[in-house]
């Protein structure tokens, strides 16, 4: 896939920007995958290299990698925290589209969890080595270099 940064940013898919070590990430990763079937959202891990150029050209604050683990870049508009939670379910089948529904919660409250949650996923969900590898069935839809 090409990972021009320019293309990427311009794409009418959506961009799942993901800490590739955290196992609670890992896995709303592999659900995202087996609740788009159409897929409209490609994933690409913070630590790649296209992850850290992206960050860079996006200007994202992953200063704060504790709080901020999860970046969905839609339509040129780069959503965060649970923004980026609740906007993605748009995207998805199945009765988690419901969940965006969560607009309605103020967003701070909605972000004061987010930031709990993802302030202990390392402890309370693990840390892997390094980052996922996906299988050849979801390959094409990961950009890991």
């Amino acid at each position: 896939m090409n990972t021009n940064i320019e293309i990427l940013k311009a794409s009418e898919k959506s961009i799942l920007l993901f800490d590739g070590v955290c196992n609670l990430c890992n896995r709303w990763v592999r659900f995202v995958v087996r609740k788009d079937p159409n897929k409209k959202v490609l994933f690409i891990p913070i630590q790649s290299v296209t992850g850290q150029k992206l960050v860079e050209e996006l200007a994202l604050d992953v200063s704060a990698m504790g709080r901020e683990t999860v970046f969905l870049l839609k339509n040129g508009t780069v959503y965060v925290e649970s923004d980026a939670i609740l906007e993605l379910a748009k995207e998805l089948s199945g009765i988690i589209r419901i969940a965006g529904a969560g607009w309605v919660v103020p967003g701070n409250i909605r972000n004061y969890l987010y930031r709990w949650v993802a302030k202990n996923r390392y402890r309370w969900f693990g840390k892997r080595d390094r980052c996922m590898v996906p299988d050849d069935d979801t390959a094409d839809r990961f950009i890991t270099e």
